[in-house]
Parts: C-alpha cells; sequence; structure tokens
C-alpha cells in the first residue's frame, strides 16, 4: 500500500511561521507535523505499507532529504513529488500519479489525529469525517440509512451536513482514482478555481463505487497559531506515555518541569517554571522565565518573561515583558 501527502500549500494563516518553514514541517511535540502524520498512518497500514510519496513545494534538497529518511525509517520507499501551483486537491494528488496504483492512502499534511481502527477491505473507498458545529469552511458529506455515502459538498453555505471530511482518505484501486483525477484535468472541472478531489469523489460515488465514512478519536488542526498550539499540547498528553520527551543531555537547572512537555537535546533550562504543554526545541535556553501552553523552536533563548498561548520561531530571541507571542524564525524582541 503506498501513502500520497500533499504538503505543497502556503500556510497563509500560520504567517510568520510558515514564511521560511513549510506549515506540514513545523513542530508539534518535538517532531514535524508531517512526520507524525505518516508515523499514525502507518501504524494503521502496518506491515503492507510500500511507499511513501511527498507532494511538495520548492523546500529545498535537506528538506526532501529529511522526509525520504522518515518513510526509510518506517520502512518504506519515500519519494518527491511536485506541485508547481496551486491549483487545487485533485491536482495536487495527480502530481503523485506514480503512486496511485493498487490500494493507498491519501492524507493532506494539515491535520492530526488520533484513532484505532482497521481498513474496511470492502469498501471502494473510505473517507474520514468529523462531525464540527460549523460546516461551512469544509468540504461534508452526506450518508444514507446504512451508513453509505451519497453526498459530497464542497464548503456548503446552506445546511446540507456536519460531518465535515478531514483530509484522510482510502482508496482500494488507485488507479481508478487516477483515471478520475485526470478527467477532471482535461475537461477543466473546476469548483473555487481549483480542481477538487470532491468532484472526483462525487464521479465515483455516481459510478456505483461503495463508499463509507471512517470516524477518528480525535481529530486536530495546525491551521493557525492558536489552534497549533491547542494541538500540540493534545498530542504530548496523547504520547507522553509512549515517547521519551526529555531529552538525556537536556540542562534543567532550579527549574521545574510541569509534565507533559517535549524538552530537545541540548535545551538548558534555569531558573524557569516549563509547562504544562510546552515543547521545547534543540539547543534553546530559557532562563527566568515561564512557560505553559507553548511551542519553543530550536536554537532559540527566552529570557525574563511569562509567556502562554505563544509559539515562536527557530533562531529567535525574546527578552522582557510579553505574555502571548507568534513570532517567526530570526526574529528578535525586547522590551
Amino acid at each position: 500500500m503506498n501513502i500520497i501527502i500533499p504538503m505543497a500549500g502556503r500556510g497563509s494563516r500560520l504567517r510568520p511561521h510558515t514564511l521560511t518553514t513549510a506549515k506540514p514541517l513545523l513542530p508539534v511535540a518535538g517532531k514535524a507535523i508531517v512526520q507524525r502524520l505518516v508515523e499514525d498512518i502507518a501504524k494503521i497500514v502496518g506491515s503492507d505499507l510500500n511507499r511513501i510519496a511527498y507532494v511538495v513545494g520548492d523546500f529545498g534538497s535537506e528538506v526532501e532529504t529529511m522526509l525520504v529518511d522518515v518513510a526509510s525509517g518506517l520502512g518504506a520507499k519515500g519519494s518527491i513529488h511536485y506541485q508547481e501551483k496551486p491549483l487545487g486537491t485533485a491536482h495536487a494528488v495527480l502530481c503523485a500519479e506514480d503512486a496511485l496504483d493498487g490500494p493507498c492512502v491519501v492524507a493532506f499534511a494539515d491535520t492530526l489525529f488520533r484513532a484505532k481502527f482497521q481498513l474496511d477491505a470492502s469498501a471502494d473507498a473510505v473517507i474520514w469525517v468529523n462531525q464540527v458545529e460549523d460546516p461551512r469552511p469544509f468540504g461534508v458529506v452526506k450518508l444514507s440509512e446504512d451508513g453509505g455515502i451519497t453526498d459530497f459538498v464542497e464548503k456548503p453555505q446552506e445546511f446540507i451536513s456536519d460531518l465535515a471530511i478531514i483530509g484522510i482518505y482510502y482508496f482500494k484501486d488507485g488507479a481508478r482514482l487516477k483515471k478520475e483525477l485526470q478527467y477532471l484535468i482535461d475537461n477543466d472541472i473546476t469548483g473555487g478555481g481549483e480542481y477538487q478531489l470532491t468532484h472526483a469523489l462525487e464521479n465515483m460515488k455516481n459510478d456505483g463505487l461503495r463508499m463509507v465514512p471512517g470516524q477518528v478519536d480525535a481529530w486536530m488542526d495546525c491551521g493557525n497559531k492558536d489552534v497549533t498550539v491547542e494541538t500540540n499540547g493534545r498530542i504530548l498528553d496523547f504520547v507522553k506515555n509512549e515517547e521519551t520527551l526529555v531529552a538525556a543531555d537536556a540542562v534543567v537547572e532550579n527549574a521545574t518541569i510541569l509534565e507533559p512537555c517535549f524538552i530537545g537535546s541540548g535545551a538548558k533550562i534555569v531558573n524557569a517554571t516549563v509547562g504544562p504543554y510546552v515543547s521545547i526545541g534543540a539547543n534553546s535556553t530559557v532562563e527566568n522565565s515561564t512557560l505553559r501552553d507553548c511551542i519553543i523552536g530550536s536554537n532559540t533563548s527566552i529570557m525574563n518573561i511569562t509567556l502562554h498561548n505563544s509559539m515562536i520561531g527557530q533562531h529567535a530571541h525574546i527578552d522582557g515583558s510579553f505574555q502571548s507571542l507568534s513570532l517567526g524564525d530570526y526574529s528578535r524582541l525586547e522590551g
């Protein structure tokens, strides 16, 4: 089985952090969002996993090498594919067309989940959904009385359903999906000016393919600073008994760590209280400060501050009386 990860989006709602780092590469509980996503899917796929195909923008060779290494660490082949223009979800998936072969999972790298389930091998497709209060920003599905999917609607402005598509899909026949995606491109069938994956799903359903919804135990967004910080805390809760969260070479002097927290390799915590729900990247320093509900990048220094609900990038420096911040890479703030 192949996994296809479209991840070339701009991530504009997470600026300034995405000005220098692609959104799927931002850290959550010490790992890049995309790494956590593929690790969770790999647990579900198990030994059937063959290949992970990443659809990227111009991220550079270092990032591409990291992505291939993540796949290799999961026992799969990694491949890199490029989406040069943001032409929509259907176009993004088709950019990895040579991975659309046999059973496959498509997962967009801006969401994380926790779930215990097995793939329904009897279904032609499984579309994972989550009930939401406001379905207007999402693609949604309607269900029949027997639980099958009857309709796909992209960003309904009138109420159709509150079951939002979360961006994770299973297809029994990747070649059939490829055919439908190519049909949209060849016939210039768009929605909102982009080629939409939901249009391909609708065509496949109309041809009689059996599609069913999948449910997750938790769905966590990484769309903006506030929800990414919240997701960081939830992931820390989930993995605190599964992963080593405090590096063995981290220095903690006259400091209190309120678990769960991630403390990266070479980090230094001095005269500080950190946690709960704080992630601190490698080689960063926190001194004379109190932090809770924060994500701190690597090689960053935090001095003389009480900080909460904050996201600080890499190679940044903060010293002063601030309370809640969103500060990008290589920034300096004093006051």
